[in-house]
């Protein structure tokens, strides 16, 4: 049997204090490498952790970078901006959890707005499928404290991608403070949206290179965030379909998904591409 494992993340990364989770996690990495089995890296940076912090051996690992499926026609029906949206807004979406680093960009925004620098509207999606988390209720407090002039979203919908397209969008900002690869900027590569401000962490440097696909700052420093932000909403459009361009170009050379599979499977399991296509699998 061939086994090739994708992990997306590592408890090392996700719970970093738990460490009987992290020697179970690399028992059983290890235990799958002895047994001939295959771990992909979706990113650079996974990996050099799966190496440095699980200490895999390289022939174990094979470069599988995370991607999109290029060739898949969007199927939701555009959801209505919040009305104080309509008139410019920045976006920022992701999973309810601190690694995420929304409240640095709640920082930042305030700073921008001290300096009397204009600031769009802010909607931030923090989704999750149920009830609010503590750390959504802790984004919202800050927001109703501070007076700020945000929307937060704590449902998720998938229709909620579709403001990646709203001619009212002024930029896109991926705040992370941990990421092992983040596919929001990909997201917005296909949407043609931009500017993309991101943080320099992790996976997120393979695919925002400040200056050339987005505007980039440190993790944990809402001042050199708020300096990206300017820097993103201060472009003339023509430097906006510049990045916007540079960023669709990445996203079609390096991060076509069913491509990358494709070739990994190619280098560890040859005969599953010989499979015939059933139920409209690929």
């Amino acid at each position: 049997m061939d086994l090739l494992l994708v992990p997306r993340s590592t408890a090392a990364l996700s719970s970093p204090d738990d460490l009987s989770e992290i020697n179970w996690e690399r028992d059983r990495l290890h235990t799958a490498v002895k047994c001939g089995g295959y771990v992909a890296a979706i990113s650079a940076f996974m990996r050099q952790h799966l190496r440095d912090g699980y200490s895999l051996p390289g022939h174990a690992l094979v470069d599988m970078p995370n991607g999109l499926l290029l060739d898949e026609e969007p199927s939701e029906k555009a959801l209505p901006l919040p009305s104080r949206a309509e008139g410019g807004f920045l976006f920022a979406l992701g999973r309810p959890v601190p690694d995420k680093g929304f409240e640095d960009l709640l920082a930042a925004l305030e700073i921008l707005r001290s300096r009397r620098v204009p600031v769009p509207h802010l909607v931030m999606a923090v989704t999750g499928s149920g009830v609010p988390n503590e750390y959504q209720r802790h984004l919202a407090r800050i927001i109703e404290d501070g007076g700020s002039d945000a929307t937060l979203i704590t449902r998720f919908s998938p229709r909620i991608r579709t403001w990646m397209s709203s001619p009212a969008l002024r930029g896109i900002v991926v705040p992370s403070r941990r990421e092992p690869f983040g596919r929001i900027p990909l997201e917005a590569f296909a949407a043609k949206a931009g500017p993309v401000v991101a943080t320099r962490v992790g996976g997120l440097r393979e695919t925002v290179v400040d200056g050339f696909t987005g505007f980039t700052a440190e993790p944990h420093d809402p001042a050199l965030l708020a300096e990206a932000i300017h820097h993103a909403l201060s472009v003339s459009s023509g430097e906006r379909a510049r990045l916007i361009e540079v960023g669709g170009a990445l996203l079609r050379r390096r991060h076509d998904y069913l491509k990358n599979i494709r070739a990994t499977l190619g280098a560890v399991a040859p005969w599953a591409l010989s499979l015939p296509v059933r139920s409209g699998v690929r």
